[in-house]
């Protein structure tokens, strides 16, 4: 049976920073991965200042896409900041549709979805939007037959962010461990996973700041499991 694994994300660099190691661990056994990026970050750190950012971290992530060993890559053209509930049901549609475009009426398949935890992980509005869109789109999916195994919610810990922080926006923190439903351990891929975080050069300072704080952890990944 063929594993199909959809990836959906609200930016680019957001599957480098979060679940890499799990995209990783799957490809690397033979699950067929497909990445979607909601928006081209647009609205990201522009340290070199470029002209074109959204062009440049596109390229980006279609680098590290490549080093997960992607089998496809689906932008979805929203603006990096300003997702709101209209999108939020948009989106879903164009997830359902490019499921069944990459299903093709293949037999003998189990789906699953990779998306980010309901509270946006940092609490980026675009993250929940993420999260909510891919969890609306794998239930309608659900609902019409199509074998459809799980949603895992990619989600910190409470060792790994131990309070909430406003530095940005409003972000929670971490979950209990008994409210962890899976934890994927993949540190002896540390090396790779580094490599996949820098291919996000423009967002560099972010990867130095989340290796810096989390060290091998980065390849520590916790999530929330739903069917």
């Amino acid at each position: 049976m063929q594993k199909l694994l959809f990836g959906i994300f609200a930016h680019p660099d957001d599957e480098a920073f979060g679940p890499a190691g799990t995209l990783l661990t799957e490809t690397k056994s033979g699950t067929e991965l497909h990445l979607i990026t909601l928006t081209a970050g647009e609205a990201g750190m522009n340290p070199d200042g470029v002209d074109n950012l959204a062009d440049v971290r596109l390229d980006e992530w279609r680098a590290a896409g490549k080093l997960l060993g992607a089998s496809s890559q689906h932008h979805l053209g929203y603006y990096d900041g300003t997702l709101g509930n209209d999108d939020h049901l948009h989106i879903a549609d164009k997830i359902m549709h490019i499921v069944k475009t990459c299903i093709n009426d293949r037999d003998d398949t189990i789906i699953e979805f990779i998306s980010m935890d309901l509270n946006g992980v940092t609490g980026h509005i675009d993250h929940i939007v993420a999260g909510r869109s891919a969890c609306l789109a794998f239930y309608r999916l659900k609902a019409t037959g199509l074998p459809m195994s799980r949603i895992r919610l990619a989600c910190l810990s409470r060792d790994q962010a131990t309070e909430f922080n406003t530095d940005f926006c409003y972000m929670e923190a971490g979950h209990p461990l008994d409210e962890i439903d899976e934890t994927v351990d993949v540190r002896p891929l540390i090396k790779e996973i580094r490599t996949i975080m820098h291919c996000h050069y423009t967002q560099r300072s972010d990867a130095q700041a989340q290796i810096a704080a989390l060290g091998d952890g980065i390849a520590v990944n916790h999530f929330i499991v739903q069917e």
